[in-house]
């Protein structure tokens, strides 16, 4: 997975592209404050980290040297209330719409709380779709304002951003709305393909509800978890690792159809593989499961040390 200096030049440097933007600023100090942020975890008494064996074993046994701390392996931590509990209006409406989509039709597209796209790839998305043939729900989201740290906004109009019939003409197989309810989205029988920024959370949520992943990291770790996906756990399709939303680069229109039919494909080893690490993830917090043993271990060093 990481680079290294046998590799070819071109290749080591494509790596690097998937590692988060703070981890390789030279100028702004940002590497220096990664490493000193993972040297301060061998001061740690133990590590809790949000996974589960069955998902990251190499890198979870890398660790078990005796340099680091113990590690807790507790996840997969979700909050599943929007899939359980009583829905809102709104939510309802989605969940209504989907219930008359036949099992296994439906793209769904979300990008997170800051996930948003400016007018020209919007226009591409939305070509791509409308190429496909497959059924869409796609979260639209206005970008925040430049300079401001702030989560995108929902549109007032929808018909602003898109291109001119675009929501006629695909009326009857595509819905699109602002924020989206996503763990109650995920959980329909409906859905059959998930366009993902990969943020870790919503990556679980996928891994949970056994939906395959066309991978749309944006910024942070989530190259890393795309790159993950596709070519460690080959439990995805990669749209691009390294796209940057603060960049120009633009992902056609026949990328995304592409990206599109492959995630769809009911024949693809993606969901098999889905499923079973789906089956892995439930199994992990029942009892006696990877997970459950690891929370009774941390019980456990707690109640020794503060003995």
């Amino acid at each position: 997975m990481w680079p290294n200096k046998s590799a070819p030049h071109s290749k080591r440097i494509s790596q690097l592209r998937i590692l988060p933007a703070v981890a390789v600023d030279k100028e702004g100090g940002g590497s220096m404050d990664f490493l000193d942020l993972a040297r301060g975890f061998r001061e740690a008494k133990g590590i809790l980290v949000n996974t589960f064996v069955e998902l990251e074993s190499h890198v979870i046994n890398s660790f078990v040297d005796g340099t680091t701390p113990p590690i807790y392996k507790v996840g997969p931590l979700l909050n599943l209330q929007h899939a359980n509990n009583q829905k809102p209006d709104s939510d309802l409406d989605v969940i209504r719409w989907l219930d008359d989509q036949p099992t296994s039709s439906v793209v769904f597209l979300c990008f997170g709380s800051a996930g948003a796209f400016h007018m020209d790839q919007i226009n591409e998305i939305a070509i791509g779709l409308e190429n496909s043939g497959h059924r869409f729900l796609w979260t639209l989201r206005r970008p925040p304002p430049k300079d401001k740290m702030a989560i995108s906004s929902d549109y007032v109009n929808f018909e602003e951003v898109l291109p001119e019939g675009f929501l006629d003409r695909t009326s009857k197989i595509g819905k699109i709305i602002g924020w989206a309810p996503q763990t109650a989205i995920l959980a329909h029988s409906a859905v059959g393909g998930f366009i993902s920024h990969c943020g870790w959370n919503s990556t679980l949520e996928s891994i949970w509800y056994g939906v395959p992943v066309a991978t749309w990291p944006m910024y942070a770790e989530q190259q890393l978890n795309a790159f993950q996906i596709v070519r460690e756990l080959e439990m995805g399709v990669e749209i691009r690792f390294d796209y940057n939303m603060d960049t120009s680069n633009l992902v056609s229109a026949q990328e995304i159809e592409s990206r599109i039919r492959s995630l769809m494909d009911d024949s693809s080893n993606i969901r098999m593989k889905r499923t079973k690490m789906k089956e892995k993830c439930m199994k992990a917090l029942t009892e006696g499961g990877s997970s459950d043993c690891s929370i009774q271990r941390l019980i456990g060093d707690i109640i020794t040390n503060i003995s």
